[in-house]
């Protein structure tokens, strides 16, 4: 656990947020285990080459870095993180359309699957994407209406089968055995949640993290550094300003610039705009996933989220490389994408912290 004296030391270092038969992520599901997940590039057979883990990269960085604040640096982000578990036989999420829930219920065999092969963005679990060097965690909780009463599950169009406290507990296991380590959570939507149950997950928080979260500073924008000499930083964003302004362990929820884009030229058209309007002041999220749409899905009625991502992979991580962090208007922060561990993304951002360096 954290020392409470983490807090004062790091708050005064604050200055200032044709396929082939197996696809890549089908050899994940079959065995991931096998392949080191990052650092390498998907062969045209949909296994992985070359090495490589970003378990401590923060722990890592060059000692130059330790005092820039979180919002200038570049981070790795997974978007939707706990879409690997999402429940085959969970109904349609009560935050869709009333035709799709109607269809969920009436058609179950053949609505669930369309939906379920278009939700699924991760396949890597938590711990994983964790080691595998992600530190911006896109959690969007919710309660089932047919679920126990305290009992909050992750959602995207449907409901996970993993409770949030059990994945809370899990995130906080992980931080234990890497101390140097800074995490950003990211919890969202809250689809479902009465007063009382956002009173109930924020004790869970709590109750889990105890004082690994860094409380806000005086200021909005203030937050803190990566100073890895100190045991880490925690920071928890939540999206829902009322439940914000009554605990100062939780943060205001983090900007994501969403392009909902099918194409990856359009979603990049959108991301150079918003960089041209310029950076918020604190932590943001540029998105590089792709979004599906009814027309799509009509159109290509075989396939999925995944088929529609995989092979668009090069081309946007050809624009994250040419990426820079820091205080500029133009600069880029916390990146995140679909299918972690599917290419060499979050090495990528990473090493775009190297930039800073030449500044």
């Amino acid at each position: 656990m954290a020392r409470p004296e983490h807090f004062r030391k790091c708050l005064t270092r604050l200055l200032g947020e044709g396929a082939s038969p197996e696809s890549p992520l089908a050899s994940l599901r079959r065995g991931h285990a096998e392949w080191p997940l990052m650092g390498g590039q998907v062969s045209a057979s949909g296994n992985f080459q070359g090495c490589g883990t970003n378990a401590d990269w923060m722990s890592a960085l060059c000692p130059l870095l330790w005092d820039v604040p979180l919002h200038h640096l570049s981070i790795p982000g997974s978007h939707d993180t706990m879409t690997y578990c999402l429940d085959k036989k969970s109904p349609i999420a009560q935050s869709q359309s009333r035709l799709l829930q109607l269809l969920g219920k009436v058609l179950p065999c053949i609505t669930r699957p369309i939906v379920l092969k278009w939700s699924t963005t991760q396949v890597l679990g938590v711990t994983e994407q964790l080691d595998a060097g992600v530190r911006y965690l896109d959690l969007r909780v919710a309660h089932m209406p047919e679920g126990s009463e305290n009992n909050l599950h992750f959602v995207h169009m449907v409901y996970s089968t993993a409770l949030v406290e059990d994945t809370l507990t899990e995130i906080s296991e992980w931080l234990e055995s890497h101390p140097q380590e800074v995490v950003i959570l990211a919890c969202r939507d809250f689809d479902g949640l009465t007063d009382n149950l956002h009173e109930y997950l924020v004790a869970c928080i709590n109750s889990i993290f105890g004082d690994m979260l860094c409380p806000r500073g005086a200021g909005a924008d203030i937050e803190p550094a990566v100073d890895t000499r100190v045991q880490q930083v925690h920071f928890l964003s939540y999206e829902e300003a009322s439940v914000v302004s009554r605990h100062r362990e939780l943060w205001p929820g983090i900007p994501y610039w969403w392009g909902d884009q099918v194409k990856p030229q359009e979603l990049i058209h959108y991301l150079e705009h918003m960089k041209r309007c310029g950076r918020p002041g604190g932590l943001f999220v540029a998105g590089i996933n792709l979004t599906e749409n009814l027309t799509y899905i009509l159109a290509h009625p075989s396939e999925s989220l995944e088929k529609m991502t995989l092979p668009n992979l090069p081309y946007l991580r050809a624009w994250v490389r040419e990426q820079c962090p820091g205080p500029g208007v133009r600069c880029t922060n916390i990146i995140a994408g679909d299918f972690i561990g599917a290419d060499t993304f979050v090495s990528d951002v990473i090493r775009l912290n190297d930039k800073l360096l030449r500044c």
